[in-house]
């Protein structure tokens, strides 16, 4: 079954951490990720860059769109990337996500099958 791990957290935390801090938080991210695709257990993902970069497009109740710069929500805790996981069920998708090296929230969503 594919699920989503979404990894939240917050800019302000990445941008404290000193650069030999960060080098370190990313080769240790390397490795979890390296082995879990060597496993065959991610089969996609990706880091995303900051919020400042984000765009959203809405549609409001009259169809009317606007384009704005900036993330949908504005909130501390952000999405800084996601792993698509291939793993035999929920159990094992926790598992996996326990493992992740950095202090950051976690969300697992399965991923719809419309085949």
């Amino acid at each position: 079954m594919k699920y989503m791990l979404m990894f939240v957290g917050t800019e302000a935390d990445w941008e404290r951490f000193s650069p030999e801090d960060r080098k370190k938080a990313y080769d240790q991210i390397g490795k979890w990720w390296g082995e879990n695709v060597a496993a065959g257990k991610i089969v996609g993902g990706e880091e995303l860059k900051p919020t400042s970069t984000a765009t959203t497009v809405r549609r409001d109740t009259n169809g009317k769109i606007t384009v704005t710069d900036g993330p949908f929500i504005e909130s501390k805790e952000t999405l800084g990337g996601y792993a698509i996981v291939d793993v035999p069920d929920l159990d094992a998708a926790i598992a996996l996500a326990k493992g992740w090296p950095p202090l950051q929230t976690i969300e697992i969503r399965p991923i719809v099958d419309n085949r």
